[in-house]
C-alpha cells in the first residue's frame, strides 16, 4: 500500500467512525434528531457543513478545469456563487431559523412552506417532496460519477469497483448517523477542502518562478468558437455569459440541502458567527481555485489540454508539489467534496419523503421510531437507485446526468422566490406560494428546452423572475391571510424571537 492510498484509507475510516458514533449515540432519538440534529448545531458546524454540502467536486475539478480551458470568463460563476452565498446567509439564514420554529417546528422545507400558511392542504408539501426526491436522486447519481472519476484517476481500479466503494462508505455513515453524522463529517470535510485549496497555490507561489505575462498571448477557443485572451476574457466575456454566471447566486435561495442548515442551528443569534465563517470560507475557496487555475495554466496547461484532462489540474499539481502521504490527504479533499454534497442530498430527499408524504399521508399514526427507520430506508433506496443510474452505460443515463446540471436552476426557480417572500412579506398567501413554485418550475423547464441555446441566457434568470411575479400577482388577487397566518409572521419577526 503506497502512502497516497494509506492517507485515503485513514480518511475513509474517520468518516465511517463518525457515522457509527452517532448511531450509537442516537438510541431512542426522534426523527427530528435524525433529520435536523435536534436543532442543536453550533455555528462552526452549521457554517462549514453548509459550505461543504454546497461545493461538490465541481469546486476542485470542474471550475479550475473550465477556467484552464476557456479562460477567466468562467470565473463569473464563482463570483456569482460568492455573492449568492453572502446574501443567503445575511438575508435568509436567521429569519428562516425563526420562521421554521414558529411554523409548528418544521423540519423540512416543504413542511415549512405548508406550516407557514397554517393550511391543512398537503398539495404544496407533496409536490415539493416529489420534486426533491426526483432531483436529489439525480444529484446523488452525479456525485457517484464524480467520486468514481476521482478514484479511477488516483488508483488503478475498475470504475465499477470505485463507484461501489464510494457509494458504500457514503451510505453507511449517512444511514447510521443521520443529520449529526452528515454535519460533523461535513465539518471535517469542509476544513480539509479549504486547507487543500489554499495549500497548493501557496506552495506554488513560494517555490515556482512563473511567467504570467505569457498568458496575455495565450488564446483559446471558447464554447462558441470565439477566440479570447486568457486574462482578458474576464472582462471581454459576452454579457449573457457574465449575467448567467452571476445568476448562479440566485439558486441559493431555493437550495433545500443548504436551507436546512439554517433551520438546524441551535439559536438564531448564532447565525451571525456562522455567516462570517461561511462567507470567509467561500471567498477564500473560490479566489484560491481561480488562482490555482491560472497557475496551472502556466505550469501544465498545454500538457493537460492536449490530453483533454484539464479537470485534473488540482490533482496533478498536488501530486507534483507534495510527498505521497500529504498528497493523499490533499487528494482526499476531492473525495470529500463529492461526499459532503451527496450525503446532504441523500438526507434531504429522505426527510422530504418521510416527513412530507409518509407520516402525514400514508401513516398518520406512525411513531417516531417507525418514522426514523423509514427515513433510513429511504436513504438506502435513493442511494441504490442513484447508483444504478450512475453506473448505467446507456445514452439515456448520460442524458439524465446532463440534466443534473440544470437541477440547480430548477430548485432556484421553483423555491427561491417563495422562500424569500415567505420570510419578508406578511401579506403573502398559500395560493401565491403554490403559484410561485409551479410557474417558476415550468418556466425553468420551458426556457431550458426551447430558448436556452438560442439566447445563451441561463434558465434560472427567467425562471426566478416568473416565479416571483406569479407569487406576487396571485397573492394580491387572493384574499388576505388569516390572523393565524399573520400571527406566525409576527412571532417569527418579534424582537424577542431569539
Amino acid at each position: 500500500m503506497n502512502s497516497e492510498v494509506l492517507a485515503l484509507v485513514v480518511y475513509f475510516i474517520a468518516m465511517l467512525s463518525v457515522g457509527v458514533f452517532f448511531f450509537i449515540k442516537s438510541k431512542n432519538k426522534t426523527d427530528k434528531d435524525y433529520f435536523l440534529g435536534g436543532r442543536k448545531m453550533g455555528p462552526w458546524v452549521t457554517a462549514l457543513s453548509a459550505q461543504a454540502s454546497d461545493m461538490s467536486a465541481w469546486l476542485l475539478m470542474g471550475l479550475p478545469g473550465s477556467i484552464l480551458a476557456f479562460g477567466l470568463g468562467q470565473a463569473w460563476i464563482g463570483i456569482g456563487l460568492a455573492l449568492g452565498t453572502a446574501l443567503n446567509w445575511i438575508l435568509i439564514a436567521k429569519r428562516l431559523r425563526r420562521f421554521s420554529q414558529a411554523a409548528n417546528d418544521s423540519i423540512t422545507l416543504p413542511q415549512y412552506l405548508s406550516n407557514r400558511f397554517a393550511t391543512q392542504s398537503k398539495a404544496l408539501q407533496v409536490v415539493c417532496a416529489v420534486v426533491f426526491l426526483v432531483c436529489f436522486t439525480l444529484y446523488v447519481a452525479s456525485a457517484f460519477v464524480a467520486g468514481t472519476n476521482v478514484f479511477t484517476a488516483l488508483f488503478d481500479i475498475k470504475p465499477e469497483t470505485a463507484m461501489l466503494i464510494f457509494a458504500l462508505i457514503l451510505i453507511v455513515y449517512t444511514f447510521l448517523g443521520g443529520y449529526r453524522a452528515v454535519c460533523w463529517t461535513d465539518l471535517f470535510q469542509g476544513m480539509l477542502m479549504i486547507i487543500a485549496i489554499l495549500a497548493v497555490p501557496i506552495i506554488i507561489a513560494l517555490t515556482k518562478d512563473l511567467d504570467y505575462s505569457a498568458l496575455e498571448n495565450v488564446v483559446h477557443s471558447a464554447k462558441d468558437g470565439t477566440a479570447y485572451s486568457f486574462v482578458g476574457d474576464l472582462f471581454s466575456a459576452p454579457p449573457a455569459e457574465i449575467a448567467s454566471g452571476l445568476a448562479w447566486g440566485l439558486g441559493y435561495f431555493g437550495m433545500p440541502h443548504i436551507l436546512v442548515r439554517f433551520m438546524s442551528i441551535e439559536k438564531p443569534k448564532m447565525v451571525k458567527r456562522s455567516a462570517t465563517i461561511a462567507i470567509i470560507w467561500v471567498v477564500l475557496a473560490l479566489v484560491a481555485v481561480i488562482i490555482l487555475a491560472v497557475m496551472g495554466r502556466v505550469l501544465i496547461g498545454e500538457e493537460l489540454l492536449t490530453a483533454d484532462r484539464q479537470s485534473m489540474v488540482f490533482i496533478e499539481l498536488a501530486r507534483d508539489l507534495f510527498p505521497g502521504f500529504i498528497a493523499g490527504i490533499l487528494l482526499s479533499a476531492v473525495i470529500a467534496a463529492s461526499m459532503s454534497t451527496a450525503d446532504s442530498q441523500l438526507l434531504v430527499a429522505s426527510s422530504s419523503f418521510t416527513s412530507d408524504i409518509y407520516k402525514p399521508i400514508l401513516r398518520k399514526n406512525a411513531s417516531d421510531k417507525e418514522t426514523l427507520w423509514v427515513g433510513r430506508g429511504i436513504v438506502l433506496i435513493v442511494a441504490v437507485i442513484a447508483y444504478f443510474i450512475a453506473s448505467s452505460k446507456a445514452e439515456g443515463a448520460q442524458a439524465i446526468m446532463n440534466l443534473v446540471e440544470n437541477a440547480w436552476a430548477g430548485f432556484g426557480s421553483a423555491f427561491g422566490p417563495v422562500v424569500i417572500l415567505s420570510l419578508f412579506w406578511r401579506r403573502f398567501t398559500y395560493k401565491g406560494a403554490l403559484a410561485g413554485v409551479i410557474v417558476g418550475a415550468l418556466t425553468d423547464v420551458l426556457w431550458l428546452v426551447f430558448l436556452s441555446s438560442s439566447t445563451g441566457i441561463y434558465e434560472l434568470i427567467p425562471g426566478f423572475a416568473a416565479g416571483m411575479l406569479a407569487a406576487v400577482v396571485v397573492t394580491l388577487l387572493d384574499k388576505a391571510p388569516s390572523d393565524k397566518v399573520t400571527a406566525i409572521f409576527d412571532e417569527a419577526t418579534a424582537k424577542d424571537a431569539e
